[in-house]
Order: C-alpha cells, then sequence, then structure tokens
C-alpha cells in the first residue's frame, strides 16, 4: 500500500492513497485547530466558523452548497474536535474536481455575514441544550473537566451560552486569520484518484493562499484529580472514572488499546461481563481511550441506579487493579489483538476511514504505518506489556464526572 506526499510552495500538505478497486474517492481538509486554541472567551469558537463555512460564500448561498453535493450523488459534512476540524466529502471518482472547487470556495470565500452568524448561533445554542438534555453525553465534557482542570482540553467544544452570543464578525476574522493557514493544513485523499490529480487541483485553488498559523495551545498543566458532579431531571445516574491516557505518538499506545478492550470494548469484556452480566448493576457500560498530541484520557462509562454508584466505582477500581497486579489471559490477550486486528481490516473498506486516517496521522507528525505494520505491532505485544502499561496509566489517582438525578444543576 503506497501513501504519497507532496508539499506546496506556501506549505500545504497533501497526501494521498490511490484505489484503483473502488469508483469513490474521500477528501478532507485537516486544520490543526480546535478548542484547545482557543482563548477562555473564544470556547465554541472554533465550532461556530465550521457551521458558518456551509452558510454561503460570494458566489453560492448555503443551498447552493447543498445543491453542489446533491447533484454530485456526494456526501459533505464537517467536524470539529479538540485538536482539529475537518471538512470533508465522498463522491464518485467522476466528480472529485468539482468536489474540491466547491469545498475551496467554502473554506477560501465564506462571507460570515451578519444575519447567518446570528441565526446560525441560535443552531449551536439548541445544540448545546441537546447535549444539556443528553446527560450521557453530559457526563464527558464534566470527567474532561475533571482531568484537565481549567486547560482548554477541559472545555467542552461547543462553548457555553455566554461566550457563543458574546461573538462578533470579528473574532471570526481574527481567529480565521490566525488558525486558518496553509502551514496549518493538510488534504488528505483516499479512492480512485491519482496524486497527480490531486496535487494538481487542489494547488489550483490554493497555490496562491498566503499567510502563518499564530496561536500555538497551551501546554498541559501537572494532574490534580478531581471529581464533579451535575443534578439533572433524569432517572438514571452517569458515572465516569478515569485518569490521564498516552499520546498519540507514545509506542504504548497499542497496548493501551489491547487493555481497553480487554476492560471494556465489547460484550466479552471484563466490565460488560461483570456489571451487566453477572450483576445485572448496568445497561450500557465500556471504557475508552482519548489521544491527544501531547496527552490522553481513559475512562470508563457506566449508567446505573443512584444508590449503585459506590458499587460500580468499587468494582471498576477492582479491575484495575487485577490487571495491574495480575496481569491478563492469555485468551484475553488473544481475542483483544483479533478484535483491534479486525477493527483495523474493516476500517480499510472504507475510503472515509482510510482519507481519516492519513489526515490524522500527517496533521499530527505521526509516521503512517501500512495495515500490515500495525498488524505486526500488535501481534508482537505481550501480556507484560498489557499489564505494564495498565500500572502505568491505571495506578494514577482517579478522577470522576457523575451525573446524577435531581432538581436543577449542581
Amino acid at each position: 500500500m503506497q501513501y504519497q506526499r507532496t508539499v506546496l510552495d506556501n506549505g500545504i500538505r497533501i497526501i494521498s492513497e490511490e484505489l484503483n478497486h473502488v469508483r469513490s474517492a474521500s477528501i478532507g481538509f485537516w486544520f490543526r485547530t480546535g478548542s484547545r486554541n482557543e482563548r477562555p472567551e473564544q470556547a465554541g469558537l472554533s465550532h461556530l466558523i465550521e457551521h458558518l463555512t456551509f452558510k454561503g460564500t460570494a458566489k453560492r448561498s448555503a443551498k447552493d452548497i447543498a445543491v453542489a453535493f446533491d447533484t454530485l450523488g456526494g456526501q459533505v459534512n464537517a467536524v470539529t474536535s479538540k485538536e482539529y476540524t475537518c471538512y470533508y466529502a465522498k463522491i464518485l471518482d467522476e466528480h472529485f474536481a468539482t468536489a474540491v472547487e466547491v469545498l475551496a470556495d467554502m473554506i477560501l470565500n465564506s462571507t460570515y455575514q451578519e444575519d447567518l452568524l446570528e441565526r446560525e448561533k441560535g443552531v449551536v445554542l439548541e445544540e448545546i441544550k441537546m447535549y444539556e438534555d443528553s446527560p450521557d453525553e453530559l457526563v464527558h465534557d464534566l470527567f474532561n473537566e475533571a482531568v484537565f482542570a481549567h486547560h482548554p482540553l477541559g472545555r467542552p467544544i461547543l462553548g457555553t451560552e455566554e461566550t457563543l452570543r458574546s461573538f462578533s464578525q470579528d473574532d471570526i476574522w481574527e481567529y480565521r486569520k490566525a488558525r486558518y493557514t496553509p502551514d496549518n493544513l493538510v488534504v488528505a485523499v483516499a479512492g480512485h484518484v491519482d496524486h497527480a490529480t490531486v496535487v494538481k487541483e487542489v494547488e489550483r485553488y490554493f497555490g496562491g493562499w498566503q499567510g502563518e498559523k499564530k496561536g500555538e495551545p497551551k501546554d498541559i498543566p501537572p494532574y490534580r484529580p478531581s471529581n464533579l458532579k451535575r443534578t439533572k431531571d433524569i432517572e438514571q445516574a452517569h458515572i465516569i472514572l478515569g485518569v490521564p491516557g498516552l499520546s498519540r505518538v507514545d509506542s504504548r499506545k497499542y497496548a493501551l488499546f489491547l487493555l481497553d478492550n480487554i476492560l471494556g470494548g465489547g460484550m466479552s469484556s471484563r466490565l460488560f461481563q461483570e456489571l451487566r452480566e453477572e450483576r445485572g448493576m448496568v445497561y450500557t457500560t465500556y471504557s475508552y481511550h482519548a489521544a491527544y498530541y501531547d496527552s490522553g484520557v481513559f475512562g470508563v462509562y457506566a449508567g446505573t441506579s443512584p444508590d449503585r454508584v459506590d458499587e460500580v466505582r468499587a468494582i471498576v477500581e477492582e479491575q484495575f487493579a487485577d490487571i495491574a497486579n495480575n496481569g491478563v489471559t492469555e485468551e484475553e490477550l488473544s481475542r483483544s489483538k483479533e478484535q483491534l486486528k479486525g477493527s483495523l481490516m474493516l476500517g480499510l473498506e472504507n475510503t472515509s476511514s482510510r482519507m481519516g486516517r492519513l489526515g490524522k496521522g500527517e496533521l499530527f507528525g505521526e509516521t503512517i504505518k501500512t495495515p500490515s505494520e500495525l498488524v505486526e505491532i500488535v501481534n508482537k505485544i505481550t501480556g507484560e506489556e498489557v499489564a505494564k502499561v495498565a500500572r502505568e496509566v491505571l495506578a494514577q489517582e482517579l478522577s470522576s464526572a457523575l451525573v446524577l438525578p435531581g432538581k436543577g444543576s449542581a
């Protein structure tokens, strides 16, 4: 499998993978900017700009943009995370050039008109309310706050009603000038299109674009565990227990992926079996690891009755200690490896997944490994390596986030 890479004179990085057995192409414009790049008064600005980029350019209205992609039979969307913003599309290979032109128009020529700005603020406010009404989502924001405190990684990507209402056109243009720059952009493509064509089409619209990024994010402060609670008018308690995890470039992350699978990665995992199948204490439970370029978080989620929160916490802590002290069984290790390899290979059947791997890898300076190289890494991991990473990561004092039944918020 061959990845080809080109850097334009203005700093834009282009990476692509040609796949001749498909008729589609996925393209993503990845900017290394997200909620961790915002000052406190800018919280939610990255996400608002992502929304507004679909609302019109000098020559296209929001409807024109939607019609353009519907006419191509394609899909277009965007995502804002804590560390990146991506505008992406999946189209038939024959429509690749047109898709690049429309995306370029959106990214380079959005107008951010005042009336559209105020209207879209209303849309995002409803999105914030939707999260507030979803305690299983809200608890994740609360957990990030517990782990990262006042660092931008601890703030919600959507921002708050207060910050959102304060944004002006000047705020948008200031942020764009600082972060939407060619040296902060990766264009990733996977599908039935050759690299020379990708470079030609990207250079046609972006080759003359100039600018240099400013405002790099703050370093992660020392970890100080904390326990946060909110109350909502709900029936079930939602809990996350966890600790800081590993960064994107930490070689131990593959052992941590296996640990994640063993603890809470599926129906055969320890926590699912113990909490749901053996004790009937939860309907949903899982573990997860979110990696950032210089840190990460490892957490366990469970939804349970309020009177069983302490018992759930005790069982999670017991499982953490058991793996750290006694390791994992050969059966668990083997099953986890097959899960991880299966997830990787199934993802390769989708051009969007392939494009995402390329885009994020290049954006954060990772060495992009072929699937065969990744399989080899996974196969070589030993049970002792999994136990070692458990001792190193899970030995930290736990932070917790709880959304509990009750009136109002606390």
